[in-house]
């Protein structure tokens, strides 16, 4: 199995009600290893550019104004499989499908406020941690 690493963030929903060490413990105890982490309040043009690729779906207006709402925690997760271990743990998109234990079962409040964001691929998550973090910010 290789080591890998994916790009996590906890959104505004979660930290405002104070899951942060909650979330991020769940990912640690699933095997995941955070090597990079900061608290950001990503503004309304940080959330526009970090969810470009959306930009002609209905619901970007509404994304981009959720995830400047409030503070977000951003982080790289290093581990075997990362990508797909990080996606196992947080869970389907809708909290009411998600499977128990998961992390959007858990915490989520519904489909638009579902706690966190994963990277979904080697190439979105290499372009996601590099939206964020300079390498000398990653210490793993």
């Amino acid at each position: 199995m290789a080591i890998e690493r994916t790009f996590s963030m906890i959104k505004p929903d979660a930290t405002k009600r104070n899951l942060t060490g909650a979330i991020t413990k769940t990912l640690e105890d699933a095997g995941l290893r955070v090597v990079a982490s900061k608290r950001v309040w990503m503004s309304r043009r940080q959330a526009e550019g970090f969810y470009a690729v959306h930009k002609e779906r209905p619901f970007f207006d509404e994304l981009c104004e959720f995830m400047s709402s409030g503070p977000t925690i951003v982080q790289v997760l290093e581990g075997e499989n990362a990508i797909l271990k990080n996606r196992e743990v947080m869970g389907a998109t809708n909290p009411a499908d998600a499977a128990e234990g998961t992390i959007r079962k858990m915490f989520a409040t519904s489909i638009g406020e579902n706690s966190v964001h994963g990277s979904d691929a080697p190439e979105t998550a290499a372009e996601e941690i590099r939206y964020w973090f300079s390498d000398v910010e990653i210490v793993g």
